[in-house]
C-alpha cells in the first residue's frame, strides 16, 4: 500500500547516514505558550494602566478603575528545584502582548505595553532605539512585588536627596522636578540552600615565657583544629540584569519579600519590564560562590584564635531551590551641563541612590577658606615675632594648616563619591 501523505502527521525529517534513504522521527512536543492578553477598558475600550496607589487598573482616557485582586504570598512563595524538568515545565513569555525596545547605544532590551513607542532608553537616555514584538520564549517570572511608590512621591524624594548635600550645585534640586521617572520591573533571582562544611586548619596560640636571664619571649604554637558547621541561606537575592549599575542597585535592593505576589500580566499594564539577561545557571554559580565564602568565614570563626594557616574545607550544598521574580525600580536619567546622571529608586520602599554632579567651584572656595586661617596666622607671626619657628604660635599655625588640609582632602573625596557608578 502506498501512502499518499508522507511523512505521516506528527513526524519530521531526521539526519540519515545512508545516501538516498530518508528517515523521519516523531516530532518533539511543541512548547505551549499561554495566549497573550490585552488590557482594554470595558467602558471606552481605551488602554488601562497599573496603579501604584492600590494595585488596580485605571483607564488613561475615561478614568474607569478596576479594583485589584491581590494575593500576597510573601516568603512562602513557591520555590523550584534545580532540575531540567522544572525549567522545561515553567511557563514562558509575559502572558500579554508587549513590544520590545532594543537600545542601539547600550544594547539594553526592555519590554513596553503594546502600542507604546517611547523613543528614549531609560538606562542611558539614548534616542537610538528599535522596536519589535517581544519574544515569548523566555522564562516567565512567577512572582513580583508591586509598585507602592507613585511618580509624585518619586519627585519629592529625588528633590530632597539631590539637595541633601551642599557639595552639589544649588539649582540641581529643580532638575528632578521636570524629568520623569520610568517605572521598570527588573529581573532578579532568589536562592535558598543549606551549606554543610567540615574544616581543618592549624591554629596559632601565642604564649609568653621568660628565659634564665629574666627576659620575656613571645612565640606562637601551632595546633591542628577541626570543626563542622551548617549554614542556612534564605532568599539570597541576585540581579538578572546588566543594564544598571551594581553599585547603585546594591544600595536600594533591600526589598521586603513578604510582599511577593503571584505574577499576573495585569501588574505590567502601562509599565516597562525587562527580561533576565543573566540566566539561572550563571546566577546560581555566583550565588554558590557567595555562599561558599560566607561558609568559609563561619568556619574560620569557630577556630580558637584568629591566627590560622593551612585551612581546608569540604563543602556540600543541599535543599537548593530558586525563584525568578520581578522587583519594582524607578529609573531617572537626567542631564546637567550636557552630561547624563542616573538615579535609581526602590519602587517599594522609596530608597534612592544615584549620581550627583559636584560643584567644584564651591568646593575649591571652601577648601581655601579652611586653610586660610593657618596661612594668615603664620604671616602675622612672621611679621611681628622674630623667632617664628621657636614660638608656640608657629606650632599652632602648623596644626591649623594640617587640620585645614585634612578637612579639604576629606571634602574632595566626598565630592568624588557623588559621581560614582
Amino acid at each position: 500500500m502506498v501512502m499518499l501523505n508522507f511523512p505521516p502527521p506528527g513526524f519530521v525529517p531526521t539526519p540519515s547516514q545512508i545516501d538516498g534513504i530518508d528517515l523521519f522521527k516523531p516530532a518533539p512536543p511543541k512548547e505551549k505558550l499561554d495566549a497573550a492578553v490585552n488590557f482594554r477598558c470595558p467602558n471606552c475600550d481605551g488602554e488601562t494602566a497599573f496603579s501604584a496607589a492600590d494595585g488596580g487598573l485605571t483607564c488613561n482616557y475615561c478614568g474607569y478603575h478596576e479594583a485589584p485582586e491581590k494575593e500576597i504570598v510573601g516568603k512562602s512563595a513557591e520555590q523550584f528545584e534545580f532540575t531540567v524538568e522544572t525549567v522545561n515545565r515553567a511557563a514562558h513569555g509575559w502572558g500579554v502582548t508587549r513590544t520590545e525596545l532594543v537600545c542601539q547605544t547600550c544594547a539594553a532590551r526592555l519590554t513596553l505595553p503594546e502600542g507604546e513607542l517611547t523613543t528614549t532608553c531609560p538606562f542611558c537616555a539614548s534616542n537610538t532605539v528599535v522596536h519589535h514584538k517581544a519574544p515569548q520564549d523566555v522564562l516567565r517570572p512567577r512572582f513580583l512585588i508591586p509598585f507602592s511608590v507613585d511618580q509624585h512621591r518619586c519627585h519629592a524624594i529625588a528633590r530632597d536627596w539631590l539637595g541633601a548635600t551642599w557639595l552639589v550645585p544649588k539649582e540641581l534640586r529643580r532638575v528632578a522636578a521636570v524629568d520623569d521617572f520610568t517605572a521598570v520591573f527588573l529581573p532578579f533571582w532568589t536562592f535558598d540552600a543549606t551549606a554543610t562544611a567540615q574544616w581543618r586548619a592549624e591554629v596559632g596560640h601565642t604564649r609568653t615565657r621568660r628565659d634564665s636571664k629574666g627576659r620575656t619571649h613571645t612565640e606562637t604554637v601551632w595546633r591542628w583544629e577541626t570543626g563542622d558547621i551548617r549554614v542556612n541561606f534564605d532568599d539570597m537575592v541576585l540581579r538578572g540584569t546588566e543594564r544598571v549599575s551594581l553599585h547603585l542597585l546594591d544600595q536600594i535592593k533591600q526589598y521586603d519579600l513578604k510582599a511577593l505576589a503571584p505574577y499576573e500580566p495585569a501588574y505590567l499594564a502601562g509599565l516597562h519590564a525587562q527580561a533576565y539577561e543573566i540566566g539561572l545557571e550563571e546566577t546560581w554559580q555566583k550565588a554558590r560562590h557567595v555562599m561558599r565564602e560566607r561558609t568559609k568565614t563561619a568556619c574560620r570563626s569557630q577556630a580558637s584564635t584568629n591566627k590560622i594557616r593551612n585551612f581546608s574545607m569540604q563543602l556540600d550544598f543541599s535543599d537548593e531551590s530558586w525563584r525568578y521574580i520581578l522587583l519594582p525600580v524607578y529609573i531617572n536619567t537626567y542631564h546637567y551641563n550636557n552630561k547624563p546622571y542616573q538615579l535609581l529608586l526602590n519602587g517599594q520602599t522609596g530608597a534612592i541612590a544615584g549620581q550627583r554632579p559636584a560643584d567644584w567651584r564651591k568646593i575649591a572656595l571652601v577648601s581655601a577658606a579652611l586653610m586660610l586661617p593657618s596661612v594668615l596666622l603664620f604671616l602675622i607671626l612672621l611679621a611681628f615675632v622674630p623667632d617664628v619657628a621657636g614660638s608656640g604660635g608657629g606650632f599652632l599655625s602648623l596644626l591649623l594648616f594640617i587640620a585645614g588640609t585634612a578637612a579639604a582632602i576629606f571634602i574632595v573625596l566626598q565630592a568624588q563619591k557623588l559621581d560614582e557608578i
